[in-house]
């Protein structure tokens, strides 16, 4: 019975599935990888996301710097094909969505897609669907997340969808360096590495300043633009990005 349930399954995803006669569009695993390695390699960052969108069956891609969703403006996309009008819409709802979520749940959701709808109040383009999907993943220390927009009668593979999300960690990988947004750094200072270390040894503000020789105020200052580099609301999130970077 499990048997027949799976293959019922993939019988509508390839229902679903857009037409396979257009050659231009990747069917297979390898094809992608042939093509994506060439354009990768190329640095463009924005034909490579087609490329990944097109294998998911997906109309629009949205690449986003997933850290950096609380800071003012849209500086947090890194390269989108969605509307822009859209995209300015949703920028409250990722920051609100992002602040809501614990440092252990944004680990444990890594390369698992996720589906949601977009506000009542947003436009969505004609023929495509209100719900879209996101994927986070990780590229050294910078948390992404890419979103797909696709019509109403695609259903979008959950396996494919996690190819994707490590390909697109491997695109962007290739384009740091050059210029793109995405390898934009907040990196932290010798001395908030320094408070950092010793939170993490369960020492107080008071303690820390007494240890580095500094004002309990500086230390707390220190200790503030770490979560605000880090995008982590508590104490205990810092520490747990801290070991999750190898910073401590």
């Amino acid at each position: 019975m499990d048997t027949e349930l799976v293959r019922a399954v993939r019988k509508e995803q390839d229902r679903t599935m857009p037409a396979t006669d257009d050659p231009a569009r990747p069917q297979t695993k390898e094809q992608l990888l042939r093509r994506l390695m060439s354009i990768a390699q190329g640095g463009s960052i924005g034909r490579s996301l087609q490329l990944l969108a097109d294998y998911v069956g997906a109309n629009h891609f949205l690449l986003a710097r997933f850290d950096l969703v609380q800071e003012q403006g849209l500086d947090f996309v890194v390269c989108s094909n969605w509307p822009f009008d859209l995209v300015r819409r949703l920028e409250r709802e990722f920051a609100a969505s992002y602040s809501r979520t614990t440092e252990l749940e944004k680990c444990l959701s890594l390369l698992q897609p996720r589906f949601a709808l977009l506000p009542d109040d947003a436009d969505a383009p004609r023929g495509l669907s209100r719900e879209y999907c996101a994927l986070t993943f990780n590229v050294g220390r910078t948390r992404l997340s890419l979103m797909f927009l696709y019509e109403d009668t695609i259903v979008l593979s959950p396996e494919r969808l996690r190819e994707v999300g490590l390909l697109c960690g491997y695109c962007v990988s290739l384009t740091s360096g050059k210029g793109q947004r995405a390898d934009r750094e907040f990196e932290l200072t010798e001395r908030e590495v320094e408070c950092l270390f010793w939170i993490a040894e369960g020492k107080t503000s008071d303690e820390i300043a007494t240890i580095l020789g500094i004002s309990r105020n500086t230390i707390n200052n220190y200790i503030t633009s770490v979560m605000r580099k880090t995008a982590t609301k508590t104490r205990s999130e810092a520490i747990a990005y801290a070991v999750r970077n190898n910073l401590v």
